[in-house]
């Protein structure tokens, strides 16, 4: 082998050499000024497109605030929040029976179904700049009028845009283009016993912010009805009726969930309430604005929910364990 050869080789070796630790040296850097070794946070590229169909400003970001005693600090958040959440006014016709006074007395006659209006509240969550909202769809369901009102104390007629009724969401438009909105954030990334707001309107209170922690993710069989899709974020801040349709935000004032069920005896908070995660109800809310309705794919096959079989047929259960 000629000297050439041999400078070339040597040559070669100390670069690789010097890549190499001039990399390691890189990643223990970075390291360390992340929490818990992580080089950056996950991105949720599903999300990230939802965003976009939605022409989300991604670039503005709240950082997570504590106080000076190391509490979490939820003030920014909740002002950021309260701007983007609207109240749901909803009007629907009902038929209900109507009886004549003689047919009470006399027994003669019939009795017939008169139409009755009725008013309906709920919350919805300001999407975009140009006024495209996410409510519940049971919130919306048989309205002959919608109207929301904003934190702003203005009011405005909304359209139904469309309704999915298996994920309980539905997507409303008002008119404008300079409307304070959320951003979505990441809610595959929330960890149970994370810091999260439940931002609504129960009992007809306005722009209200109740706080509380995740209690579990992909809840499922919460919520009977028509709901075929459940991976509910279980949560322990205060919901109630009212919040339906309203914002759960993390400490960064993103959207995370879109608030939807209570689970309780007595109709009002119980300690335990569910919001669908916003990787369900912006892929629902991004295809009801671009096709009207929402894209599923068709297997052709029907997966039975496990803990439903466990406890409806334990025999069943354990042999579909085994397989």
């Amino acid at each position: 082998m000629n000297t050439g050869n041999v400078k070339s080789i040597a040559t070669i070796v100390v670069v690789a050499i010097l890549s190499s630790v001039i990399t390691l040296f890189g990643y223990n850097a970075i390291s360390k000024n992340s929490p818990k070794g992580v080089i950056s946070p996950a991105v949720n590229i599903g999300t990230n497109e939802y965003a976009d169909s939605f022409d989300q400003d991604k670039s503005v970001k709240l950082a997570s605030l504590t106080t000076q005693q190391g509490y979490p600090d939820f003030t920014e958040a909740a002002a950021k929040s309260v701007n983007g959440v609207v109240h749901v006014k909803v009007k629907s016709i009902s038929q209900q029976q109507y009886m004549n006074p003689f047919d009470f007395f006399f027994g003669f006659g019939e009795r017939n179904m008169q139409p009755r209006e009725q008013i309906g509240f709920g919350s919805g969550v300001i999407i975009s700049k140009d006024g495209y909202i996410i409510t519940n769809n049971h919130v919306v369901e048989g309205a002959t009028e919608v109207t929301v009102s904003l934190n702003d104390n203005r009011e405005m007629t909304a359209k139904v845009i469309g309704t999915d009724p298996q994920t309980d969401i539905a997507l409303l438009k008002i008119e404008g283009d300079d409307f304070p909105y959320l951003t979505f954030g990441n809610s595959d990334a929330l960890q149970v016993g994370e810091w999260v707001l439940a931002v609504g309107n129960p009992f007809n209170l306005t722009s209200t912010v109740t706080a509380g922690i995740v209690s579990a993710k992909n809840r499922g069989n919460i919520v009977g009805g028509n709901l075929s899709i459940q991976s509910f974020i279980q949560i322990d801040a205060a919901v109630n009726r009212g919040n339906s349709g309203g914002a759960l935000v993390n400490t960064k004032g993103e959207l995370v969930g879109i608030n939807t069920a209570i689970f309780s005896q007595s109709g009002d908070f119980n300690g335990l309430a569910f919001a669908v995660p916003i990787s369900i109800a912006g892929k629902v809310a991004a295809d009801l604005k671009q096709y009207g309705a929402v894209q599923r794919a068709v297997l052709g096959i029907q997966a039975p929910n496990i803990d439903v079989v466990r406890r409806q047929d334990p025999e069943r259960a354990r042999e579909l364990s085994q397989i």
